[in-house]
């Protein structure tokens, strides 16, 4: 017989999984990991820096994709993936971070996936599944640190120094100031640990004695606050 457990120690861990993976999700696709210097769209480099008229902007850029502005746009700022293929992103930092980022990701999706059904199975082959999601997230969290420490490795590239200034080196910014996607990134990362975290507490209240009880009462549906 399934029994539908809910408590809110479940809830809360479940919610906070499914935001953390949408959140790494969204940072690692947008274009603001990087924000680069002011300049125009007719912008003429000299000795002494950009020069042009115009509106200043700051074009983005993140692990494969960009944002210009084109003044023969209408839209005005075009982004997009400079990267077509895997090969083409900006340095083999990025695409070392690239990896590890979307294997951390995969695991927090997975693992957001898996949290929906908990309220109806708590155990997969004897093993409690909110462990195994712990475990999973503990892991996705170690994947996603290795990427964001391997990122600013990848700010030396020639890529990186077009939005950032010749200044820009591993771990120098230049002229760029990072983007709300690598504090994205950073905060879901913290998140994913404290996720991992959490999970064993959402295992002791699913299974706690008042909700054996609750079992024992043959009461198919439990709601615990």
């Amino acid at each position: 017989m399934c029994h539908v457990i809910v408590t809110c120690r479940s809830m809360l861990w479940t919610l906070l999984s499914i935001v953390v993976a949408f959140g790494e999700l969204i940072a690692f696709m947008s274009t603001d990991w990087l924000v680069g210097f002011p300049r125009t769209p007719d912008a003429v480099f000299g000795p002494h820096g950009a020069t042009a008229a115009g509106e200043a902007y700051r074009p983005t850029l993140g692990i494969y994709g960009r944002c210009i502005k084109l003044p023969h746009l209408r839209r005005g700022v075009l982004c997009g993936p400079y990267a077509v293929h895997f090969g083409e992103i900006a340095s083999g930092f990025w695409q070392a971070a690239a990896i590890f980022l979307a294997a951390g990701i995969l695991l927090l999706c997975a693992v957001a996936f898996i949290s929906v059904f908990t309220m109806c199975f708590q155990s997969i082959m004897k093993k409690s599944i909110f462990n195994v999601c712990g475990l999973l997230q503990a892991i996705a969290g170690l994947f996603l640190i290795l990427g964001l420490m391997l990122y600013p490795a990848g700010w030396g590239s020639d890529k990186v120094q077009l939005y950032c200034g010749q200044d820009a080196a591993p771990y120098q910014a230049g002229l760029c100031t990072m983007g709300w996607a690598f504090y994205t990134a950073m905060g879901g990362t913290v998140l994913t640990f404290i996720c991992a975290v959490f999970s064993a507490q959402a295992e002791i209240a699913t299974s706690s004695d008042k909700v054996q009880e609750e079992i024992e009462e043959g009461k198919s549906l439990i709601c615990l606050l």
